[in-house]
């Protein structure tokens, strides 16, 4: 699936001689997948490993080689490489791969581009734990950082050599976040701090059990991660939820409703846009059991109190401390969804409302997708296709972007 902020980029990705770099052509049939333009830049001692048609077949696009440098136009190929290019990453970098950029050397395809590259430079190293923890190795990467390059891991796990040691690549799927991560910089969030709350609250009955709905927790972590591809600092207030945290997300682990009422309190003390996505309990018990309840002790009696309203409770700091500067709530309704949700707009001072019908096929708790209508302070409304939620996330976040603008 093509993810927005990979559209229309172009990544360079260059791959040098280790065992890792099997690895490299699945990293790069995910970018591919996302959106992104892959070219791909093979050492000589990677082909040992793996052949240009694999990244090729993968990529749709030529691989280039040191011997394309020696070619007609052998002496603008790696000027025309690093011209435009939005990202330039080598994974897996090795340790003479580091050596070579440390002293500025251009005596191959890899180190020549990445001389004439002005793009940020991600490097994810992949190496014997002796040869990372060598002093030459420790300098080099030292150095490469001062000028401005991202080190990537190494991880320790288990290496070639046969050992545990700290010199392991990291996982495709972590190099594709991180990758995510530096596309973001710059973005129309750069620099503005992003609250969201995620999951379903859970208030104890007694120490086993508790009192909790079906939230998943699948909206908030997507409109988390919406907020870091627009350049966000972002805050994640979440119950537990067994979903990936997104890479450069600052999580704020919670169970109870009081829980994220003071989380969210505080991040919001200097936050610019709340996103309120999680379910939290409108009720919880008064007295909870400290032992388990037991069956043979009959049917126990449960009396709830009501929980402290967080977005009543954001409104009312707001007038002191002007923050949030943008607040955007959900309501997942079971019925009268409009009505429902027109209301809760107007009582919690809200600029926005997604509302959705929790009975409707392929909406509400578990499915990746949903279906939202928008409702405006200024009584504007939107009814927007059944969509995956992280499409319903892009669409929200452009549109507090505007609401953040008209704030100022």
């Amino acid at each position: 699936m093509t993810i927005p902020i990979f559209s229309g980029k172009r990544i360079l990705l260059g791959v040098t001689g280790s065992i890792a770099c099997y690895k490299a052509a699945g990293l790069a049939s995910s970018l591919r997948q996302a959106g992104a333009q892959v070219d791909v830049l093979l050492s000589s001692s990677a082909s040992h490993f793996v052949s240009p048609l694999t990244f090729q077949s993968v990529t749709g696009r030529k691989v280039f080689m040191d011997e394309d440098l020696w070619g007609a136009e052998g002496h603008v190929v790696h000027v025309g490489l690093a011209e435009g290019a939005d990202l330039f990453v080598i994974a897996p970098c090795t340790a003479d791969t580091m050596a070579r950029l440390a002293m500025g050397r251009g005596d191959g395809i890899i180190s020549l581009t990445a001389l004439a590259a002005r793009s940020p430079l991600l490097l994810a190293p992949a190496m014997d734990g002796g040869m990372w923890d060598h002093p030459a190795t420790q300098a080099n990467a030292a150095t490469l950082q001062e000028r401005g390059a991202t080190l990537l891991g190494p991880a320790e796990g288990h290496l070639a050599s046969g050992q545990l040691g700290v010199g392991r690549m990291l996982e495709p799927d972590e190099l594709f976040d991180y990758i995510r991560l530096a596309l973001a910089e710059g973005g129309p969030l750069s620099g503005r701090k992003v609250v969201v709350t995620a999951g379903g609250t859970q208030e104890p009955l007694d120490p086993v059990r508790t009192l909790t709905n079906r939230s998943s927790g699948k909206q908030g972590y997507a409109l988390a991660r919406a907020a870091l591809d627009h350049g966000a600092q972002v805050t994640l207030v979440s119950t537990p939820a067994g979903i990936q945290t997104p890479t450069g997300a600052d999580l704020v682990p919670v169970e109870t409703a009081a829980e994220m009422l003071g989380a969210v309190l505080e991040a919001v003390a200097d936050a610019d846009i709340l996103l309120m996505a999680a379910a939290v309990a409108d009720f919880r018990p008064i007295d909870p059991a400290d032992n388990k309840i037991k069956r043979r002790q009959g049917t126990p009696e449960i009396l709830l109190e009501p929980t402290e309203d967080i977005l009543e409770a954001v409104a009312r700091q707001k007038t002191g401390t002007g923050c949030p500067r943008v607040s955007i709530g959900f309501a997942a309704e079971s019925r009268d969804l409009l009505e429902n949700a027109a209301m809760k707009l107007e009582s919690k001072s809200l600029d926005l409302i997604a509302a959705n019908d929790i009975t409707a096929p392929g909406a509400g708790f578990s499915v990746d997708t949903n279906e939202v209508t928008l409702l405006f302070a200024g009584g504007r409304s939107e009814e927007l296709p059944q969509m995956s939620k992280a499409e319903v996330a892009e669409r929200i976040i452009k549109e507090a972007i505007s609401l953040l603008k008209t704030s100022s």
